[in-house]
């Protein structure tokens, strides 16, 4: 026994596949992320402005303007993080990751103190 498809129907499958190829493969390869966040995962206030637009510091890429800096996650402790902006910009006063405020003695520790 033998199983085929008629003509239309061997052609509806293949057009079948080609589209579902085709739609799998533009959400496989779209620039938005599966879960893409309102905002930055780290912003530090910094004491001074920094000369710097951009820079990378303690694993991570940061975009400052004026006295305030951000940057996506990173793989280290927000601590270390904050620790590593500090040798690069200066003084920070204040540091945020996923919108909590760094505790007051790990900011002091971040600047050197």
């Amino acid at each position: 026994m033998t199983f085929s498809l008629s003509r239309p129907a061997r052609l509806a499958a293949i057009a079948s596949a080609l589209v579902y190829t085709g739609l799998t493969f533009a959400v496989a390869t779209s620039s938005a992320p599966a879960l893409a966040n309102d905002g930055p995962y780290y912003t530090a206030k910094l004491a001074q402005p920094t000369e710097d637009n951009r820079t990378v510091a303690g694993g991570v890429a940061w975009a400052c303007k004026g006295t305030t800096c951000v940057a996506n996650k990173g793989a280290s402790r927000p601590s270390r993080v904050c620790r590593g902006l500090m040798r690069e910009v200066g003084e920070i006063t204040d540091f945020t990751a996923d919108g909590e405020q760094l505790a007051e003695d790990k900011l002091e520790s971040c600047n050197g103190n």
